[in-house]
C-alpha cells in the first residue's frame, strides 16, 4: 500500500521505495439481522449488529488499481473507457496516509461514481508497535482498543464526507510485521478488532488490508474470530488476477464475495494518454456506497 513512508519491500518491513506502501482488507456478506457468522467453523460473533437493517452490499468483481493520490477526473475518465479496470481503491483517510489528496473530493467521488467507476475506501491507520521506521501514528499494547476505536470513527467521518453512504466497506491499511511476536500480534487484533466494530457500529462493512504471510496472516489464522474484519484484501505479488486459486487459507473463509487480491505492484501505465504507477487488484467483494 501507499502509506506515509514509501512502499515495503517485500515483506522486510516498511522499505523507503519511491512513493508508496502496500495494503487491503475485506467483507463478510452480512443479513440484516445476523448476530453471527460462521468463518472456517468457527463462530464470529457480531452482536452490534444484530438489530440493525444494513443496506444491501455494493459488490464489484473483477480488476481493480489502486495509486497513492486520487487521479485526476481527466485521467478517470480516460482509464474507463479504456476498460481494462472497473475499480479504483482511493486513500480516505489515517495519519499514515502517506500523500496528499487534492483531487479526492465529494465531487470526485460523485463524478467517479456516475462514470461506472466501484470505488474502495482505504484507511491507512496506526501500525505495529514491533514494526520498523517511525510512523505518525503507532499503537501500542495499552493504547490498541481505545485507538482503533477513535481511529475507527475518524474512518467512518472521512469516507461519509466523501458521499460515501452507510454499508460501504472501508478498508483498514495494516502493514508488514513480525507476526511471531506474541505481544505485538495480539495489540495488532486488539486494534483491528475495535475498529472494526466500531465501523459495524456505524454500519459500516470493516475490510482489512494486509500481507499474505503477515498481517493478513495475522487475521486470517486467528483462533478467536470475535469483531475481525469481514472482507479480507491480500497482498501476494504473483501477477495472478485472481482470489481464489491462490487463496492462502481455508477455502471456508471469506466466501461470499469477501475478498480482494493485490497481485502485482508498480505497475506503470498508459491508457488513453494518461499515465499512473498503480498496483493491481482483483476484486470480488464489497465497495462504496455512493
Amino acid at each position: 500500500m501507499w502509506g506515509r513512508s514509501g512502499r515495503v519491500a517485500g515483506e522486510r518491513g516498511w522499505g523507503l521505495s519511491r512513493h508508496r506502501l502496500s495494503k487491503k482488507g475485506r467483507y463478510i456478506a452480512w443479513g440484516t439481522a445476523a448476530a453471527v457468522v460462521a468463518a472456517g467453523g468457527v463462530v464470529m460473533a457480531q452482536s452490534s449488529m444484530a438489530a440493525t437493517t444494513w443496506p444491501a452490499q455494493k459488490t464489484f468483481t473483477g480488476r481493480a488499481f489502486d495509486t497513492c493520490t486520487a487521479p485526476s477526473q481527466a485521467a478517470m475518465k480516460a482509464w474507463k473507457a479504456d476498460g481494462y479496470y472497473g475499480g479504483a481503491a482511493v486513500y480516505v483517510g489515517g495519519r499514515n496516509r502517506g500523500c496528499a489528496q487534492p483531487n479526492l473530493t465529494a465531487s470526485w467521488v460523485k463524478a467517479a461514481n456516475a462514470a461506472g467507476w466501484k470505488l474502495v475506501p482505504i484507511y491507512v491507520g496506526a501500525q505495529p508497535p514491533c514494526q520498523t521506521g517511525t510512523k505518525s501514528e503507532k499503537l501500542t499494547a495499552a493504547t490498541a482498543t481505545s485507538l482503533g476505536a477513535s481511529d475507527g470513527k475518524d474512518a467512518v467521518a472521512k469516507a461519509a464526507a466523501l458521499g460515501m453512504k452507510a454499508g460501504s466497506a472501508i478498508y483498514l491499511d495494516m502493514e508488514s510485521y513480525d507476526v511471531t511476536n506474541t505481544s505485538c500480534n495480539n495489540a495488532v487484533l486488539a486494534y483491528v478488532r475495535a475498529f472494526s466494530k466500531t465501523l459495524r457500529d456505524k454500519v459500516y462493512r470493516a475490510g482489512y488490508y494486509g500481507f499474505s504471510t503477515s498481517s493478513a496472516k495475522a487475521v486470517a489464522t486467528a483462533a478467536n474470530r470475535t469483531d475481525l474484519p469481514g472482507n479480507l484484501w491480500y497482498a501476494l505479488w504473483d501477477g495472478k488476477a485472481t482470489t481464489t486459486t491462490d487463496w492462502p487459507w481455508s477455502t471456508k473463509l471469506y466466501t461470499s464475495h469477501s475478498r480482494g487480491h493485490q497481485y502485482q505492484v508498480n505497475s506503470k501505465e498508459t491508457r488513453k494518454g494518461y499515465t499512473l504507477t498503480v498496483d493491481r487488484d482483483y476484486w470480488d467483494g464489497p465497495v462504496a456506497i455512493v
